[in-house]
């Protein structure tokens, strides 16, 4: 993994390929010494999200595997539809941030996460962040 000591949240927001094409739009809005990131994810349950941090790196994973099958009046198939699909997104948060100052929580397709802006914090191994 490269380090990129003048790289911030933006950065990422900005440069990162799925700002462009509709998957994890992101909103950051920063406050109170916190970032907000309100993250799209219509369509995924709550179970779907894993959120993880290491090395500085908080990322945004989602995964549906979904299967649709539609019959007719005898109860023979018609049409059947299978999507499996993972989209992802990564954040340079700091490699001060601990996972226990990240807070995150999901509702009606939006994944709302937490971060603060500078913590004088140890960096610690891959961790993963529970989802209210």
């Amino acid at each position: 993994m490269t380090y990129y000591p003048e790289r911030t949240l933006f950065d990422d927001f900005f440069n990162n390929g799925f700002a462009g094409n509709g998957l994890m739009r992101t909103d950051i809005a920063k406050k109170d010494g916190m970032y907000t990131l309100s993250i799209e994810l219509p369509g995924y349950k709550k179970e779907d999200v894993k959120i993880s941090l290491y090395n500085g790196e908080l990322k945004v994973t989602a995964s549906r595997n979904e299967t649709k099958d539609e019959k007719d009046a005898r109860g023979d198939l018609v049409r059947s539809e299978r999507y499996n699909g993972t989209v992802s997104r990564s954040f340079y948060v700091g490699d001060t941030i601990r996972d226990t100052d990240i807070h995150a929580s999901y509702a009606d397709g939006i994944l709302t996460v937490t971060v603060p802006t500078a913590e004088k914090k140890e960096a610690e191994g891959k961790k993963f962040i529970s989802i209210e």
